[in-house]
């Protein structure tokens, strides 16, 4: 090999492997520090695109899980409220189950009137104040569907759970109670089957109109037969219970599928973590290994390079 003084190809092949030791050192510490094998674009193009894309993914499903909770919770809130109103109809249940025996007094019998209806009005006012969020959910103006959004892509079937609108009916007295007492007329002969203007913001009338008179009969001032009267209202109320029963059934079903799909959402978040994980997260014992190789590289580099660095002072031996 000739010696010569304007090029030093020994010092520029040492230079080359220092810089390439010394990149592979700082790439090393990089990854180490940051816990990541993948750190830019650079480093693995293919891998950091799908990096980025399960990413993305992990925040959905994340949000999808949060719409999920406050799905349960809204339907936890209606089905609460449901249980308070069937505590209630149960009662009144209890006080007309009295009132049929055909003990009491007028004035007894007036007492048994008074917290009926003062239970009616308690269920009207929970119907009226159930809301979540802005949602009024049980005096009878949610009449549309509702999505919850518990998946991370705009394909309903595969995304969402749709909770029908009948899941918000209305709660009131008067849709509970809107039995048609038509076919009972041996029991109970009504003097008008329809709610006058007037009444319809008074519960018990509503009652009245729409099941047997109970009030009326309790009061004593029915010309119906008071017995006759009181036994058919608990069939009457018997189908209100069954009617609640089967609301808070559907609700139940309807969480049963919440609490799937939070389970579902929580089994594909684990699957892409670890993939992610794989693909992405370093491996400290690798890069430590690295580390010390390239370090070592670096400074043997280091030496070599002052030496081939005064390799054309040879030449000065010649002269």
């Amino acid at each position: 090999m000739a010696i010569t003084i304007n090029t030093n190809v020994s010092s520029m092949i040492v230079q080359r492997n220092l810089s390439k030791s010394t990149h592979d050192l700082n790439s090393a510490i990089e990854r180490m520090t940051t816990g990541y094998k993948i750190n830019r674009a650079s480093d693995n193009a293919a891998g950091y695109s799908i990096a980025r894309n399960w990413e993305t993914q992990l925040s959905s499903l994340d949000i999808a899980a949060d719409n999920a909770a406050t799905g349960a919770d809204m339907l936890s809130t209606l089905e609460d409220n449901y249980a308070l109103i069937s505590s209630h109809v149960q009662r009144v249940r209890d006080l007309t189950e009295q009132a049929a025996n055909g003990t009491y007094g007028e004035q007894s019998l007036k007492a048994i009137e008074s917290e009926i209806k003062a239970r009616l009005d308690e269920i009207n006012r929970i119907a009226a104040n159930c809301e979540f969020s802005g949602i009024q959910m049980m005096d009878g103006s949610n009449t549309s569907s509702r999505s919850i959004q518990v998946g991370i892509d705009s394909n309903s079937a595969k995304s969402q759970i749709i909770l029908d609108s009948s899941l918000f009916a209305s709660g009131k007295v008067d849709s509970l109670f809107s039995v048609d007492t038509s076919d009972n007329t041996a029991d109970y002969n009504p003097s008008s089957s329809g709610i006058a203007s007037g009444d319809a913001s008074d519960p018990l009338k509503v009652l009245d109109k729409k099941t047997a008179n109970l009030a009326a009969d309790c009061a004593g001032t029915s010309t119906y037969n008071n017995h006759k009267t009181s036994t058919y209202m608990l069939g009457v109320i018997d189908e209100v219970i069954n009617t609640i029963s089967k609301r808070i059934t559907t609700l139940g079903a309807a969480q049963n599928r919440i609490e799937s799909a939070v389970e579902s959402i929580g089994v594909q978040s684990e699957n892409i973590a670890s993939s992610l994980s794989t693909l992405r997260d370093a491996d400290v014992a690798t890069e430590s290994s690295n580390y010390i190789k390239a370090q070592i590289l670096q400074q043997a580099s280091a030496t070599l390079l002052a030496t081939a660095n005064q390799s054309p002072s040879i030449a000065l031996n010649l002269i």
